[in-house]
């Protein structure tokens, strides 16, 4: 098994949005910032984070804009607000991706949004590297990208197999993720 222990900054870190930093809403999508709840612990475990990894992308598929239910303009707004209150709190995205085609090669389980990462983090060693997530899309996009290590957070999906081949390892949620660092 592998020792979170060994995470260093010449570590990366891919982290998916919905789900794992923030409340998903069941059958439907985050539309504007007022919506966003982030999940308890979160930005703690982003000030550990910022000081175990190098780089630390979040990679997110944005159906509800895809579908013309959520505004890019309230996207952008999202992720602005986002990052500050993870700053504030002492923790970092070095950059954000999203997906917001029905069908891409950016959307993932593809790996697209994870080579756009590696083509402007040009430093990104896949072998040094880890996803975080909560689908079996998630995990599959970290399979096709080529991460060190699949992380599942089985905050919305309990009823996924946590033995899954596409799972390395489970945790309950993001601080407890930071809490074995």
């Amino acid at each position: 098994m592998f020792n979170l222990k060994n995470i260093n900054s010449s570590w990366t870190l891919f982290i998916d949005r919905d789900g794992v930093v923030n409340d998903e809403k069941y059958l439907d999508y985050i539309h504007t910032w007022d919506e966003f709840k982030f999940y308890d612990g979160v930005k703690e475990a982003f000030a550990v984070f910022n000081k175990k990894f190098g780089i630390i992308v979040m990679v997110t598929n944005q159906r509800g804009v895809a579908k013309g239910l959520t505004q890019l303009k309230d996207l952008h707004l999202i992720h602005k607000n986002m990052a500050e209150e993870i700053e504030n709190a002492g923790g970092r995205i070095d950059k954000i991706y999203f997906c917001a085609e029905m069908e891409s090669p950016n959307r993932k389980p593809n790996p697209g949004m994870g080579l756009q990462a590696i083509k402007d983090f040009p430093e990104i060693n896949l072998s040094k590297s880890i996803m975080i997530g909560n689908t079996l899309s998630d995990m599959k996009f970290g399979r096709n990208l080529g991460v060190a290590v699949n992380i599942f957070l089985p905050t919305t999906r309990k009823d996924v197999d946590k033995n899954d081949p596409l799972i390395d390892l489970v945790f309950e949620d993001l601080i407890a993720v930071a809490r074995a660092l």
